[in-house]
């Protein structure tokens, strides 16, 4: 399980260090795409391939579907940490994520999530992290602590 927050710097080829703790939990490859809110995902071996289950769970016939995998699969690239535990972003990745400088890499449970600072400490001071209005609004869809 990925948890935590971990602020890094991004360097002149686009590699970024991935925290040691999450480096123990990755295989040696691992899968960089885009994620939500502008994000960058990554996921383990076992992970993507649960993803990729999922997403081919999806109806064909669907316009959303046949778009959200063109998005999710053509921005895919597997990576492996150097031995400094560095990972490279690839150009793309970096500009659809803004991420030029400074990097923050969350732990989400299943999933690691590269954020331009900038656009995370924005979503920390959004709404978007208020939990007791999302407790609130996950309690009508049956959620409950």
């Amino acid at each position: 399980m990925f948890i935590g927050e971990y602020n890094h710097s991004v360097d002149a080829k686009g590699r970024v260090s991935l925290p040691s703790r999450f480096r123990e939990d990755l295989s040696d490859t691992f899968i960089i795409t885009r994620g939500m809110e502008g994000c960058l995902f990554i996921y383990d071996q076992t992970e993507w391939k649960v993803m990729d289950e999922k997403i081919n769970q999806l109806r064909l016939t669907a316009k959303a579907a046949r778009n959200f995998s063109r998005a999710f699969y053509s921005g895919a690239m597997e990576v492996a940490c150097d031995k400094q535990g560095r990972f490279l972003i690839p150009p793309q990745l970096r500009a659809f994520a803004s991420i030029e400088r400074d990097a923050v890499i969350i732990g989400v449970s299943d999933r690691i999530e590269v954020w331009a600072k900038e656009k995370w400490d924005d979503f920390v001071s959004s709404d978007a992290m208020d939990l007791d209005a999302l407790t609130e609004t996950l309690n009508d869809d049956g959620f409950d602590l």
